[in-house]
């Protein structure tokens, strides 16, 4: 008989913050920078000039290829092996991989993944970059066209900032889109720049956002997690396997988050396919004892959605019970419960936790 530990590999262990509360009015840099955001705006509107140069059916198809493709590089790129390292390859692969993330319009590698780390080390609490408990909007879109979170955390992606071509895309954003762009309209002309490019990057845009709004929000949970991940075939379906997402917050560091079979999931197909020609190396998986430990359905505690409730319930309480002249005092109080609350769900969860499994030896 074989004795291992149910504790997840490669999930770090860290205090949590507060819950995070929908503020009723936001603090200046969390608002939206109309003058910045105004491009993105934009954006929406421009595949609206289809009434005038028509879709052509190669311009469709370059919009279907540039969606799927693209997503590939976010998806496999930016989020699996930039944020969190879940596979090896080359500074030569690596850069291109970059670059065709880069041509997405979604920021640099660098920015990107910076930001995604921060979700992880404080999801679903006020650290947290884009919590949905903030609200859809501001999980879906809104932390990106406020000027809280313009900046790459340099502090936080210094593994990768060290690669001196990396920096240099990172401060040339603007040239993958462009040159992606060039090339659509003399690929299928003006069709080609509004269906092929514009409307993709629209689509891809929303179903990149998906992932940090509706995974959190609509979808079963399969594992106890600190957070309200979710898992959602339909999310998985337009994000190249991405809406596994309850199985990715459960084990962060693995290539795969289809953890089954039958959890789609062409992201990890496309990465052992460049595993099998040698472009990426060690993809890593969780074993398979730790995708049977830590299920609500096995009796854990579900810690992650007793914060989210309580949070709720804290904030309603908060607005009927805070008066004009003892708000601080309140305020101070309702925080005090809401820890005390949480200490005590994170004891709760240890206890309900199998520390051990018995595995037959095979």
């Amino acid at each position: 008989m074989t004795v291992v530990e149910t504790r997840p590999e490669g999930v770090p262990s860290f205090e949590r913050a507060l819950p995070a509360a929908r503020p009723g009015r936001r603090p200046a840099d969390e608002r939206i920078n109309w003058k910045t955001s105004w491009p993105f705006f934009l954006v929406h509107l421009l595949p609206f000039l289809a009434f005038f140069t028509g879709v052509t059916t190669k311009a469709v198809v370059l919009c279907v290829v540039l969606y799927f493709g693209r997503m590939f590089f976010i998806t496999a790129g930016y989020h699996r092996y930039f944020a969190h390292r879940s596979y090896r390859m080359g500074r030569v692969p690596q850069f291109l991989m970059a670059f065709g993330g880069s041509t997405a319009a979604q920021k640099g590698a660098l920015w990107w993944a910076a930001h995604h780390r921060q979700h992880h080390r404080a999801t679903d609490t006020e650290l947290d970059v884009h919590s949905p408990l903030k609200g859809i909007f501001w999980s879906h879109v809104g932390w990106i066209l406020c000027n809280k979170y313009k900046d790459t955390d340099l502090d936080g992606i210094r593994d990768f900032a060290q690669y001196p071509e990396l920096m240099w895309l990172e401060r040339k954003q603007w040239l993958g889109p462009w040159l992606l762009g060039v090339a659509s309209y003399l690929i299928a002309g003006w069709s080609g720049l509004v269906i092929g490019f514009f409307l993709s990057t629209v689509l891809l845009w929303h179903g990149t956002f998906l992932v940090n709004s509706a995974a959190h929000l609509i979808g079963r949970r399969r594992y106890a997690t600190q957070d309200t991940s979710r898992n959602s075939f339909i999310v998985a379906l337009f994000t190249g396997g991405e809406g596994w997402h309850n199985n990715h917050h459960y084990y962060p560091a693995s290539a795969r988050q289809g953890f089954f079979w039958f959890e789609f999931d062409p992201t990890y197909y496309g990465l052992r396919a460049l595993s099998l020609v040698g472009i990426v190396k060690d993809l890593r998986q969780p074993p398979a004892r730790v995708r049977k430990a830590g299920r609500l359905k096995d009796g854990h505690f579900d810690v992650g959605m007793f914060r989210a409730h309580w949070s709720k319930a804290t904030n309603t309480l908060g607005r009927f019970a805070m008066s004009a002249t003892d708000v601080e005092a309140k305020k101070a109080a309702l925080e005090a419960s809401v820890q005390s609350a949480l200490r005590a769900a994170d004891e709760l969860a240890k206890s309900s936790r199998p520390r051990r499994v018995v595995l037959p030896t095979e």
